[in-house]
């Protein structure tokens, strides 16, 4: 699993030499999230297809305005799928059914959409987003290699516990109570990252 700054390096290779091999890497890895993610937002299966394939698309067109100082490579290409989304009402004049999205669907690391905030929210809300993103992630860089990659698998790239155990050659119940440990222990560490 490529780390952010790999995906990072990726997006620039397709943008700096229309690289296909860096842009089928991308797409393999992020079209099924993006897909997964607009039908979680409330779309339709049909038009969920339509706007991963829409906004893998942009990826490739795009990949030139993509600046990895201002965010990660996932961030800026589900931030794409999700404007493509709500543009999709605005032309509809559906303004009122605009999906309502949530900026924790998918987590607050690698992988894992970071939306782009609602220019109604206020800068208290703003500012207290922020700083629970940055304990979320200094939390999860205390947690060790195999906890972070089996927190990663399971919440982030969402793949069912069976493949994670398949894949790690471990039983099923041994990754089960990886996970809740390593949850527990993430717990700790925000709690600890609070007081």
């Amino acid at each position: 699993m490529p780390t952010n700054d790999e995906w990072n390096v990726l997006v620039q290779a397709v943008a700096s030499r229309g690289d296909r091999q860096a842009y089928a890497a991308l797409f393999k890895h992020f079209a099924p999230r993006l897909k997964s993610y607009l039908l979680r937002a409330g779309c339709a299966a049909g038009l969920a297809e339509e706007l991963t394939q829409e906004a893998m698309l942009k990826v490739w067109r795009k990949a030139a305005t993509f600046d990895p100082a201002r965010a990660q490579a996932s961030t800026w290409i589900f931030t794409i799928a999700r404007h493509l989304h709500i543009d999709g009402h605005r032309r509809q004049g559906d303004a009122a059914a605009a999906p309502a999205w949530d900026d924790d669907a998918g987590g607050a690391d690698a992988g894992a959409p970071e939306v782009a905030a609602d220019p109604e929210d206020g800068p208290e809300r703003l500012l207290e987003s922020g700083r629970r993103e940055q304990r979320v992630r200094a939390a999860l860089a205390h947690l060790s290699d195999e906890q972070a990659q089996i927190l990663r698998r399971s919440y982030f790239d969402e793949q069912p516990h069976a493949l994670i155990a398949r894949d790690l050659g471990l039983p099923l119940g041994t990754v089960k109570s990886r996970i809740r440990l390593a949850l527990n222990h993430l717990r700790r560490l925000l709690d600890g990252f609070e007081s």
